[in-house]
């Protein structure tokens, strides 16, 4: 049985996003006791009560009134339970953490959003194998480095080492979507180049197609499917920003498994093999390269998953998972 929520009550942990929220409660054995989506209203106001919301949700759903904690992942910089410059939910400064234990009297615990879930990305991924790993190998896969690449409307990843969330000496760790591949490349919203984000960002994406459409990065796959030019350059930036991202990510923290979240990841197998196809020439250019098996070490995150969610409970708690979790759905 795992041990994350033993001794205490459930655990909340809300996503919050620039459209929808996830909302759910951990029970005691960390099964997920109830679930909720509701819309994200933006602006300060809208934030808190939003969040309030989604609390209600859960209690129609079957969660306790009191939990033991509310862990909330969100977009933007974080400062202690302070969110700032989270632009898709037109937030500039917002003791969100403050605002809403005031108003429900339960420990809140704020973290970004990507970060939030890598660590639940992480805890499902251990918890889906645990019951399967001896001792030994339980505490092998307790040094394993898991990487979540999130392909959103921007770019970024997490990190997670030893069942812990890697922050950085000042929480910047996983921004990867700002280091440059291509001085001469498009101009990035952080003011540089050929940022890996001005490839692989669902809105950079969207702006540099420029037709509209409800899903422009899908229209892309489709219009490049059907020989358009300008869809096909597109297509394999994406490839090559992503690509790229998961070479930074074995090279420079050994991840031994890159999990590939967000919007994007909704395009599936078509994600991959393009991706794949654009690993392959570094492979076998470089004996070395090839050794680290990169293709090999990308998984997508299942459709609907409630990771982030899961992830954002599980810093509600105080700090991620130390032992492997039993996280199940």
């Amino acid at each position: 049985m795992s041990e994350i929520l033993a001794g205490g009550a459930v655990r909340i942990g809300l996503d919050m996003g620039g459209t929808k929220t996830d909302a759910v409660a951990l029970d005691r054995d960390g099964r997920i006791a109830a679930r909720a989506r509701i819309a994200t209203e933006h602006g300060a106001d809208g934030a808190v009560a939003t969040a309030l919301r989604a609390l209600e949700a859960l209690d129609r759903g079957g969660a306790a009134r009191r939990p033991a904690s509310i862990g909330i992942g969100v977009p933007g910089q974080i400062d202690g339970g302070r969110v700032r410059h989270a632009v898709n939910l037109r937030v500039t400064d917002l003791d969100l953490g403050g605002e809403v234990e005031r108003a429900t009297g339960i420990p809140v615990r704020v973290e970004n959003d990507v970060k939030a879930a890598a660590l639940g990305a992480s805890a499902l991924r251990r918890g889906a194998r645990a019951d399967a790993l001896s001792e030994g190998a339980s505490r092998a896969a307790d040094a394993d480095v898991i990487a979540y690449l999130n392909l959103g409307t921007g770019t970024a990843a997490g990190i997670v080492a030893a069942g812990r969330l890697w922050r950085g000496a000042g929480g910047a760790a996983g921004e990867i979507g700002h280091l440059s591949i291509d001085p001469a490349g498009p101009v990035c919203v952080c003011g540089q180049r050929g940022c890996i984000e001005t490839y692989t960002g669902g809105a950079a994406i969207a702006r540099r197609w420029g037709r509209g459409g409800e899903l422009p990065v899908r229209d892309v796959f489709d219009a490049a499917d059907a020989a358009d030019p300008h869809a096909v350059a597109l297509r394999d930036g994406l490839a090559r920003g992503v690509a790229a991202a998961v070479r930074l990510l074995v090279l420079a923290v050994d991840a031994r498994t890159i999990v590939i979240g967000g919007g994007l990841a909704a395009l599936g197998d078509r994600l991959l093999a393009v991706v794949n196809a654009e690993l392959i020439p570094s492979g076998a250019a470089s004996p070395f390269i090839r050794s680290l098996r990169l293709a090999e070490r990308i998984e997508l995150l299942p459709p609907a998953s409630a990771a982030a969610a899961v992830g954002a409970s599980l810093v509600g708690r105080g700090e991620p998972v130390a032992s492997s979790p039993t996280l199940r759905t």
